[in-house]
């Protein structure tokens, strides 16, 4: 097969583009990123001389340039995306143009050149939130901050191209990755470097969010495993179980790298903060899916990689 990756320099995009590289050897993957601050060459070491391997620094809404790559792919893989919600609050414009724009230019050349997948990355934020139980694919979408409507939309726009053109589309909603690779402005990368350097660890509210937590390699698996046997048209819900409060994630941190939890400073709370989010996942797993990592074990790694580079 051979795999269009969008945002493939970015944190999942590059682990993604590491992991297929790695299982599968008659597999070959072109890597489409822009390289805004999010995404890093640096990410793609170890990949970027790999024959199987082609990188081509762009914008995904350059229709001229994306029609070119999907042309000569089987697969497009939609990673490309505007992600951190403080900076959607702040400013949606870029949220706009780049993950919904961006997503309809890759599906109209998708369209066109009559690809045989289309998978399209999403997030759990699209649900909103949820104080008791968990969402289901079949739950309605609720976003609650411009980052997440603009995944929102993109996910609509890709099912209208499913039902309209018979793209074949399928669409993952992943609760929150953490692991190698991952920008430092995220909360475990950044609350591990400032641990380790005695700075404060801002915690919003009163820590007590809940978000489910997911090794970034376990989503991948997940994420190779959908695009090959997912069935076209449907989403697939990823996530671990492991639900923690921002509080217990900060206090894991802190003990992880060895640092007083004196360092906690809590902050005005992020406008529109959403509680909880947390997914049923009965639909991945029953293609043979279920996480390796415990959060435990996926934070000592994480640890680990953060404090050696």
């Amino acid at each position: 097969m051979r795999i269009l990756v969008t945002g493939g320099a970015g944190f999942i995009g590059s682990n993604f583009v590491h992991h297929i590289l790695n299982e599968h050897d008659d597999d070959e993957v072109v890597t489409l990123d822009i390289l805004t601050y999010a995404g890093d060459l640096d990410n793609l070491d170890g990949v970027l001389d790999n024959p199987h391997h082609e990188f081509v620094e762009g914008d995904i809404r350059n229709h001229d340039l994306v029609a070119d790559l999907v042309e000569d792919v089987d697969a497009v893989v939609n990673f490309a995306a505007e992600s951190h919600v403080d900076r959607s609050i702040e400013g949606a414009k870029p949220f706009v143009t780049t993950n919904v724009q961006g997503t309809q230019t890759l599906l109209d050349a998708a369209k066109d050149a009559g690809v045989d997948r289309f998978l399209q990355v999403s997030t759990d934020e699209v649900y909103g939130q949820v104080l008791d139980g968990k969402f289901t694919e079949e739950d309605p979408l609720n976003p609650r901050n411009p980052y997440a409507a603009t995944k929102a939309g993109a996910d609509l726009l890709a099912q209208s191209f499913q039902t309209t053109h018979d793209l074949p589309v399928l669409i993952t909603r992943t609760c929150n990755n953490f692991g190698p690779r991952q920008h430092s402005e995220k909360l475990i990368p950044k609350f591990i470097k400032n641990a380790a350097a005695g700075d404060a660890l801002p915690v919003y509210g009163d820590g007590s969010n809940v978000r489910e937590w997911i090794y970034v390699e376990d989503n991948c698996r997940a994420l190779d495993l959908v695009l090959r046997d997912g069935t076209v048209g449907e989403v697939y819900n990823i996530g671990s179980s492991a639900e923690k409060t921002n509080l217990e994630v900060t206090e894991a941190i802190l003990d992880a790298v060895g640092a007083s939890e004196d360092l906690i400073e809590f902050v005005e709370d992020r406008a529109g903060h959403d509680q909880r989010y947390a997914l049923e996942t009965e639909k991945v797993e029953s293609l043979g899916w279920e996480p390796r990592y415990t959060f435990e074990n996926g934070l000592k790694k994480s640890v680990g990689y953060y404090l050696g580079n």
